[in-house]
């Protein structure tokens, strides 16, 4: 194979492999140990592909997607149809399409545990569904159908499993859809007038079956065959595999336990466990889901050839001499490369065949910029170090960069001998192309259409994330051919406690703007500050900012001039933003332009915790400007932190007065505040509530208020419902999980006249528009008689339910608990839910 002529034969080779492996490696290129290199040599002689569909991260059953890809070596592949944008955080602050950033990254981290390929549709995780009706219609059941189809073709696999049956027995209406557009997909996915735009890029395809990965709720480990009729076969997934020192179960454990902001840790199950599979759908099975299909190299015209150098192969494999196997691997891709090149496992084949000769010589390359980010103009330094590890004779023959699908950057033609273990070291300066594209998530480049991500380029739609910014080829010539490997180029730096930290190479923009709150609401017509911090993205950009604000608002300073030196330097700007009597809710938008006439008008958000890549987002530079009828009472509040949320900033929108209460605080003297309230899950995660619970409820009888908000009623701690006290309120009540998620349904309130409702805003219907998402999760249910329920709501064609808002006066003072979903509502600047937790806070004073 000769080195590419062209960037763009480059760039299509590089994104086979990420269509294939639906992975971009960002860290080092790990050592192979040689039971897994012997395990990837078994798996050259399989040719069968799973496809797993299921809704949401960490909905994939990881034991057998662990047995599927490990035990069986079939290619695997998991669509998560969602990215899990709707799912709450147990580890900050982020929500909707950021949370659903954290848990692309949790997903492709556990597929690096269990070995799968990772995909998406363009379905928006809008938050909890009841039906499958709702789901599809939210999203738009043709696209996301489409989506599904397209991910047949592109993968085609022989079988395809779901997770959920599509029906109520799902128990959310995303899951429940899942089963039932991967059965429409099933029936479609090879009907040449289904979706025909995407034939320009792949082929109708019919998978063999397609099968229902039965579970028993509540009962995952008993082995308790389901009582399901029709085609039901059993596999024993929980084999211990001595290649790799690890039992399915274990392995499963450590992938599920990557959906960290979830909370999923679990145990590792070693002992014997049973999957069932439910036959949907085509050809029948007997007695194992790959029933009738041929895995061998027969099924590729003039393949058993292959099939026989493989088995060779596998016969003579020296553990502790693996680069032993290179002549015959480099004959085996070459004996491959002259069959049906077209065809996918005869791509996939030599891929695999290509992975295996640098995992046996232990060949080694990378390529590090000395900053992670730059700007489309920008000339960056880059240092590309090579080694072998292996006594084998390899040449490295060049070096070629691209920017993502741009022209090639540079064309290192060399002729190195690689000697074992000295390490080539080859410092390059590269500019980056001034058309280069800004590295935002290509799913969040437009708005997002209520229920589906806005994505126009077929070829992306499935990928988990973007292709590389900037990709490196390196060349080797191996026992006289050629080979060559592509790899992102990645940033490196050296932490004195963690050691090397990688993270994606980006493209930013000159310059960047955030806004210091997300939401400026006003009570009355008293000017605010705002805040604009500008970074800049390269040295030397200078321009003017420039606020704009709907009609009926002022902003002062209209522009102000600014200019940063240094690359990654900040200046902080000042703006008074004042409103009219007529003025209305809308955004404020910041704008600059620099001195070249360019205009930016994007913020920057990283995403950094220690289990993902550090991932950045260039949102909108904007924020809410939110006109309110409000009073508040309660001025010096205090706030015990939970799971994460933005409450803490809404109250001093409204001029509350805030602290934090940690353990130090919460020993002290909680008569100075008006009212404490309790983050989002506090009880579920903060153990020390368990010691200073007794105090809380003394605060509130001598006079206090406290606004407790949601905890989950899931299993775990050491009390009922998983939380860290008995009682989390003066008198029994516990927590179930009863929800509202039609954020229209009508909120009745079932005592106008009580105080929450009237003072000090009167709480009317219209308090209850424009709320985002859903009404509230995990309400209150058998609650002492002492507790009055403020409001009624249900879904359509459901009962009534009472336990979103529950209150009770005891002794001098009030105690509130709320599932109603405040920590969405004030992050996006719902008024209503302003008014509404005001009361909340001010019931006592």
């Amino acid at each position: 194979m000769s080195l590419p002529k062209s960037s763009a034969v480059l760039f299509l080779s590089f994104l086979f492999a990420v269509n294939s492996f639906a992975q971009v490696p960002y860290g080092p290129i790990k050592p192979t140990p040689p039971g897994e290199i012997l395990s990837n040599l078994k798996k050259l002689n399989v040719l069968g592909s799973v496809l797993y569909v299921a809704a949401h991260p960490d909905d994939e059953n990881t034991l057998m997607l662990s047995y599927l890809a490990k035990e069986r070596l079939v290619r695997t592949g998991y669509l998560a149809l969602t990215r899990g944008d709707g799912g709450q955080n147990l580890i900050g602050a982020e929500q909707g399409e950021n949370i659903g950033v954290i848990r692309t990254q949790e997903l492709l981290a556990a597929r690096r545990v269990d070995g799968p390929d990772q995909f998406f549709s363009r379905a928006y995780d809008f938050g909890f569904s009841k039906s499958t009706d709702e789901a599809v219609r939210t999203w738009g059941q043709e696209k996301v159908l489409a989506d599904v189809v397209w991910a047949i073709r592109k993968y085609q696999p022989d079988v395809i499993i779901t997770r959920f049956p599509p029906d109520a027995r799902a128990g959310h209406g995303h899951h429940s859809a899942s089963g039932y557009l991967a059965e429409e997909a099933f029936k479609i996915s090879n009907d040449r007038k289904a979706f025909p735009e995407q034939l320009a890029y792949v082929k109708p395809w019919q998978p063999r079956r397609i099968l229902w990965n039965v579970f028993i709720p509540g009962a995952f480990l008993s082995n308790k065959k389901p009582e399901e009729a029709g085609n039901l076969i059993s596999i024993e997934t929980g084999l211990y595999n001595p290649l790799l020192g690890k039992s399915y179960g274990e392995i499963a454990a450590e992938s599920r336990s990557q959906h960290k902001s979830q909370g999923f840790g679990v145990a590792a199950n070693r002992g014997a466990r049973i999957d069932y599979l439910l036959l949907k759908g085509g050809d029948p099975v007997q007695t194992d889901l790959l029933d009738g299909v041929d895995i061998s190299w027969r099924r590729i015209k003039n393949g058993e050839g292959a099939q026989t150098r493989v088995t060779q192969l596998i016969a003579t494999f020296r553990p502790d001499q693996p680069a032993a196997s290179v002549p015959a691997l480099v004959q085996l891709y070459g004996a491959i490369s002259q069959l049906d090149t077209s065809n996918l496992y005869v791509k996939t084949k030599r891929q695999e065949v290509q992975t295996l000769i640098q995992q046996c010589l232990g060949l080694y390359f990378e390529s590090n910029p000395t900053s992670y980010a730059a700007t489309p103009g920008e000339t960056i330094r880059l240092n590309t170090n090579v080694v072998s590890r292996a006594d084998v004779p390899i040449r490295l023959v060049g070096v070629r960069y691209v920017a993502n699908d741009s022209p090639v950057l540079k064309d290192t033609t060399l002729n190195l001998t690689l000697k074992p273990n000295d390490v080539v070291l080859l410092p390059t300066n590269l500019t980056i192309p001034k058309t280069a594209k800004i590295s935002q998530p290509y799913w969040l480049e437009k708005p997002i259409d209520k229920g589906l991500f806005q994505v126009d380029k077929q070829q992306l739609i499935g990928l988990p994330e973007n292709p590389p910014a900037l990709l490196a080829s390196y060349t080797f010539e191996i026992d006289g051919q050629r080979f060559t490997f592509n790899r992102p180029v990645v940033y490196k730096m050296t932490d004195p406690v963690d050691g090397e930290i990688y993270r994606p190479f980006i493209i930013q923009p000159a310059v960047t703007a955030n806004l210091t709150e997300r939401v400026y609401a006003f009570a009355d017509n008293v000017p605010k500050t705002a805040d604009v911090v500008l970074k800049a993205g390269r040295s030397n950009v200078a321009g003017t900012l420039k606020i704009d604000v709907p009609t009926g608002w002022r902003v002062e300073p209209a522009s102000q001039a600014f200019s940063l030196t240094n690359k990654g330097d900040e200046q902080r700007l000042s703006f008074t933003i004042k409103p009219d009597d007529q003025a209305q809710s809308g955004s404020l938008r910041a704008s600059m332009t620099t001195a070249d006439g360019s205009t930016f008008t994007t913020g920057l958000r990283l995403i950094a915790y220690p289990h993902i890549p550090t991932q950045t987002l260039f949102p909108p530079a904007e924020a809410k400007l939110v006109k309110l009828d409000i009073k508040v009472t309660a001025k010096n509040v205090g706030y015990i932190a939970g799971a994460g949320d933005e409450i803490p900033a809404a109250l001093q929108q409204m001029g509350c007065r805030v602290t934090l209460l940690g353990p130090a605080e919460l020993s002290g003297n909680l008569s100075a505040y008006d009212a404490i309230v309790t983050g989002v899950r506090a009880y579920n995660t903060n153990e020390y509530l368990a010691i200073y619970q007794p105090k809380l409820m003394d605060y509130v009888k001598n006079g206090g208020t406290l606004v407790v908000q949601y905890v989950t009623p899931g299993s775990g701690g050491f009390i009922q419902n998983g939380l860290k006290v008995n009682q989390i309120g003066p008198y029994p009540f516990t927590i179930g999980r009863d929800r509202v998620t039609e954020e229209e349904a009508k909120v009745n309130v079932l005592n106008p006249q009580h105080r929450l409702m009237t003072y000090p805003n009167k709480i009317s219907d219209t308090d209850f528009s424009g709320w985002i998402q859903e009404r509230g999760l995990y309400f209150a249910q058998d609650w002492d008689k002492q507790y009055t329920p403020l409001f009624s709501m249900h879904d359509q064609n459901e009962a009534d339910k009472e336990g979103s808002l529950i209150y009770a006066p005891y002794g001098k003072g009030h105690y509130v608990f709320t599932g109603l979903v405040f920590f969405r509502e004030l992050p996006a600047g719902v008024p209503g839910a302003y008014r509404l937790f005001a009361n909340l806070i001010s019931v006592g004073k």
